[in-house]
Parts: C-alpha cells; structure tokens; sequence
C-alpha cells in the first residue's frame, strides 16, 4: 500500500478542518433553503484568496518525490471535500468542468487567456462547461446547438441544460456541431464569456438534492464570437478530434464524479458507525450484523477509490484510460446508496431526521447515476471497449 506524502496529508487536513467549519454547514443550510450559497460568500474569498480550497492547491510547485502526488492529490482532495458536501464541493471557485476540457482542447495561448483571470485573488471566479440540451442527454454524440462561420466570427444558437456553475460564471465552454448529419464529426468547443450579447439564463433548477452548486439552463441566441473563441482552433477538429476531445474531458471527470460518490458513501458510513458505537449494546447479534454491514461497504469503498486512482493514474501516464473511468463510473453509484440505505437502516427512525444528515445524502446520491454519463451509458462504453461494438450502434 502507498503511504501518502507529507504535503498531501497537510492538505487533506486543512480541508477536513475547513469542512466541519465551512463546507457542511454550508451544504446543510443550501439544502434547507434549495439555494446555492451566493457568489460573494466569504468561504469562497478564503479559498480564492489561498488560490484555491487549500492553500497551495493551484500552481503550487512540490520538490522532487519518487512519485507525481499531484493528481492524485487532486482527487483525494476532491473525495474528501465531497465527505463534508458534495454539491459545496462543486460550488467552489475555479475552472470546474471547463478546466479538463481547456486542458485537453485549448491552445496553450488560449489556456493562458482563459485560466489566467484565476491568478486575480479579489473576488471569486467560476468556469463551466456545457454539453447537455433538451434532446441531448446522454447521447452526446446528438447534441444539436448550432455553429456557424460568418466571416472571421462564429455565431452560436440552441439550448443548454442542467450545466454547473453556469449563472455565475466568467466563462463556459459550450459544445455545439456545425452539421448535426456529421455526428461526432460535427463536434466544436468554443468559450462564451460573460456578457456576450445573445448569451442568456433561462433559470436556476429547484433540484431534489445537491443544491449547494447551482444547476442553470441557458439559451444561445446568434451568440457571435472571435474565431479565436474556437478552442483549439480549427485544424484541431479534423479525423474526429472534436468529439474525442470531449470524451478525453469526460475520461476525467468521471474519475472525478466516482472519488465524490466515495466521500458521500464515507460520510454514511461514518454516520452509521458512530451510531453503533454510541447506542448499540455492548454486546448483542444486532450489533455485530451491523458492523459486518459497514465492513462489507467499507471494502467496497475502497475498491471504487482503487479503481478512480487507477484511472487518473492511466491518464497522467498518457495511457487511455476510458474503459477504467467508466469501470469506476458505474461501480461506485451502486456502492454510495447501498452505504446510505445501510446507515438508514442502522439509524431506524432517527435516519431520516434531516440535522442527521442521511435524508439528505439519500438525494444527493441520485446524481451519481445520472451525471457524467448514465450507468446505461458506461456499460455502453465498456461494451465497445472490452468488445469492440460499433460506435454508430
């Protein structure tokens, strides 16, 4: 087993203390209000003004190890965050989805020009990205919102939905085609910042869980943009690399998506446990079934966080990693609601009162299996992998 660095422990500390204090309570009273908490909360000026949720986190320069701990610091960061609330844990300041897809899509001049207004400590500031439409959920490869050339400028028009962080951004990435009957060929990511004329939010989703990160839909009416708002520019999306990118993007977040569902089943976990230990008998058949209960999920757990690192591993490796993030993908849902049902179980009666916070990790769970691809969709992905299915099937 990897012991973890001297720095990655200091940095999973410091967010354990910052969740008890900040990112639960937070978490707690979003889901009382179905608001996220506003952009000038001063949790997200701390976190901003440290360059990110800890001290250090972004552009910080580690000396020499024996391994990279970097992205999988990243990860376990993430795990834990999501330990103390998952939805404040996509609520904080930063590139959010859109920083996977500038990495994988954008020109180094365009990382600089986007991320850069990430190095201003003043205020918080948020990135997003959207895929999701109306008619396009899962099936990416559908997605209908239109881009065409006029000139030296692109003019965007269509719908997107259920898209993170997107209300309060500076900029989202927005996915669209320039020819629908060319599928995944047809595929452009492009940036629209804040204040583009044509760019407009419909609304803020009331969610049934998760609502410490605001869910936005948004509508693109002939947004017009400089072609150098076209990520990657245009020899970039030949033989495909458009839709590839995209999944690249997805390939990361997915991983992603599985440590956050590995804190929320912690976060059950724990709960159950501390309930055992204080009100069970001492001694007693009920007891020990519970125990070997919350064993039983504990060792799941740690698989699905064996299997997220394997894939961030694979990927900062430059090995492919789409068969492994979609392994974790759909492992881990499953894993998550069984330790939430447990700990209710566990609890009885006492389990759904909502300052125990199990009422409400059993909603916020339902998000694992939809976000990021459906578990319909990752066994659709490790089909054509382990099978080489058709991709048009």
């Amino acid at each position: 087993m990897i012991e973890l660095d001297h720095r990655t422990m200091e940095m999973l500390e410091e967010v354990r203390a910052l969740g008890r204090e900040h990112i639960r309570p937070m978490g707690l009273e979003a889901d009382r209000t179905a608001s996220p908490p506003p952009v000038d909360h001063p949790f997200y000026l701390i976190c901003t003004r440290q360059g990110g949720l800890v001290s250090g986190m972004i552009g910080a320069e580690d000396g020499p190890t024996s391994l990279d701990w970097k992205p999988v610091r990243n990860f376990l960061i993430g795990e834990e965050t999501a330990y103390w609330d998952r939805g404040v844990a996509l609520s904080l300041p930063g590139p959010g989805l859109g920083g996977p897809a500038l990495r994988n899509t954008a020109t180094p001049e365009q990382r600089a020009r986007f991320l850069s207004i990430f190095e201003d400590h003043s205020r918080a500031r948020w990135g997003a990205m959207a895929m999701t439409e109306p008619g396009a959920g899962s099936d990416v490869a559908r997605i209908a919102t239109r881009a065409r050339k006029d000139g030296d400028e692109w003019v965007l028009s269509g719908q997107k939905m259920f898209c993170s962080n997107s209300a309060r951004a500076d900029w989202v990435v927005v996915w669209a085609t320039v020819d629908p009957a060319l599928g995944r060929g047809g595929h452009r990511a492009f940036v629209v910042e804040r204040g583009t004329p044509g760019f407009e939010i419909i609304k803020v989703e009331h969610k049934m869980g998760s609502r410490g990160y605001e869910t936005a839909s948004f509508a693109l009416d002939d947004v017009r943009l400089p072609a150098d708002n076209l990520l990657g520019g245009e020899s970039f999306y030949e033989s495909r690399k458009g839709f590839k990118a995209s999944m690249a993007t997805f390939n990361m977040t997915r991983p992603l998506h599985t440590a956050h569902g590995v804190g929320m089943g912690r976060a059950a976990h724990d709960f159950a446990l501390d309930f055992v230990r204080s009100d069970y008998p001492a001694q007693g058949r009920r007891r020990q079934r519970a125990l070997e209960r919350l064993a039983r999920i504990r060792r799941r757990l740690h698989t699905a966080r064996l299997m997220y690192l394997q894939a961030v591993w694979l990927a900062k490796t430059g090995q492919s990693n789409a068969l492994e993030a979609s392994y974790a993908k759909m492992y881990s849902p499953p894993i998550v609601l069984e330790a939430v049902v447990a700990a209710l179980d566990i609890l009885g009666e006492a389990g759904v009162r909502n300052d125990r916070m199990l009422e409400k990790l059993y909603r916020d769970a339902k998000i694992l299996d939809i976000g990021e691809g459906t578990q319909q969709v990752q066994r659709v992905v490790v089909a054509r992998q382990l099978f080489d299915f058709p991709r048009d099937a």
